[in-house]
C-alpha cells in the first residue's frame, strides 16, 4: 500500500486505481464511525462522506505519502473538515452565538445539536493546534480518524506512551475550553 501511494503522489494514475480497492472499506469503517456520532437523520450519509473525501483526496497533487498511516490521517483531517463544512451550511452558529457547549471525552456524548458541537470541537481543536500543534493532531487521529493508540503513534512517529499522554493532555484542553465562560460540563 505505501508504493502504491508512494506512486500515486508521484502523479501515476494507474496507482491510484489499484489503490482504491484497498482502501475503500476502511474509509467505510472511518466514515461509519462518524456518522454513528451525528444526529439522527443527518443529510449526508457514510457513502456520501467517503465519496466527498474521495474526491478531495483525488484533488490533493503531488503529495508525497509517506506510508498507510499517514493516507488515514489524512483521510480523517479531510472527513472532519467536511462534517464541519456540512455543518456549518446548515445554520449551525459558530461558538458564543449561542451553540451548546459540550464536554469531551473519549465517548463524546452526543446532543441532538451535534453541528452546533461538532463546530465547538472544530472551533476549540483549532485555537488548541496554535498552542499545540502535535498534541492537536492526536485529537484528530484518535477522535476523527478513529486511530488507534498504537496507529497514531506509527502515523506521527512517535511513541504510544507519547500519544497516551497527549491525549490525556489534549482532553483536559480541550474540556476547559468547551465548558469555559460559566457552561457545565
Amino acid at each position: 500500500m505505501t508504493e502504491l501511494l508512494q506512486a500515486w503522489g508521484a502523479g501515476q494514475q494507474e496507482a491510484l486505481e489499484q489503490l482504491i480497492p484497498l482502501v475503500r472499506e476502511e474509509l467505510h469503517r472511518l466514515a461509519h464511525w462518524h456518522m454513528r456520532k451525528e444526529r439522527a437523520g443527518h443529510t449526508l450519509q457514510p457513502t456520501a462522506l467517503v465519496n466527498e473525501a474521495y474526491l478531495r483526496l483525488v484533488d490533493l497533487h503531488r503529495v508525497r505519502w509517506q506510508d498507510r498511516a499517514h493516507f488515514f490521517a489524512m483521510s480523517a483531517r479531510l472527513m472532519r473538515h467536511i462534517l464541519v463544512n456540512v455543518a456549518l451550511s446548515k445554520g449551525c452558529r459558530k461558538r458564543g452565538g449561542g451553540a451548546t457547549k459540550v464536554s469531551f471525552d473519549e465517548a463524546l456524548v452526543v446532543s441532538h445539536e451535534r453541528g452546533d458541537d461538532l463546530v465547538a470541537l472544530d472551533d476549540a481543536l483549532t485555537a488548541f493546534a496554535s498552542v499545540d500543534a502535535r498534541k492537536a493532531q492526536v485529537v484528530e487521529l484518535r477522535f476523527f480518524g478513529g486511530l488507534s493508540v498504537e496507529e497514531s503513534a506509527e502515523a506521527l512517529k512517535v511513541s504510544p506512551e507519547t500519544v497516551r499522554r497527549d491525549w490525556k493532555l489534549a482532553k483536559v484542553w480541550l474540556h476547559r475550553e468547551l465548558t469555559k465562560d460559566g457552561a457545565h460540563p
